[in-house]
């Protein structure tokens, strides 16, 4: 019995090893100071969800190019279930992350993607340049 449970102690810390460095392998690999720009969205959108994510990706676009990407991430696939959890989203979300700092413009997004894009396109400005 104390050797099953040293073995599965042993297997444990091996686990936890590996992932350590499979997690410092992503970090490294990914780029300092890019700019990741999510739209997470269920299936079902009205005009405004649409509006927030396309004047998102067209501010994203031609603010930062080269230096930012954006992502729609569609909540009811089940592939997008790592991505929302690792950034704790778990609905509708304009999010913008570099490094660990991560800014959420959700509110921003939907009050002004539709009636007053500039305005959003200024607010997007000024938060991101922040970080």
């Amino acid at each position: 019995m104390k050797k099953y449970i040293l073995s599965l102690a042993f297997m444990v810390m091996v686990v936890f090893m590996i992932s350590a460095q499979t997690s410092q392998k992503e970090a490294v690999n990914k780029p300092a100071g890019k700019i990741e720009a999510y739209y997470f969205h269920f299936n079902a959108r009205c005009v405004t969800c649409m509006a927030v994510e396309a004047e998102a990706k067209a501010d994203i676009e031609s603010l930062y190019p080269g230096k930012a990407t954006f992502k729609a991430v569609n909540l009811d696939d089940a592939s997008s279930k790592t991505i929302a959890e690792r950034l704790k989203v778990s609905g509708q979300t304009l999010l913008f992350v570099k490094g660990g700092k991560q800014i959420n413009l959700t509110k921003e997004g939907f009050l002004y993607a539709k009636t007053n894009p500039a305005k959003l396109k200024s607010i997007i400005k000024q938060k991101v340049d922040a970080l």
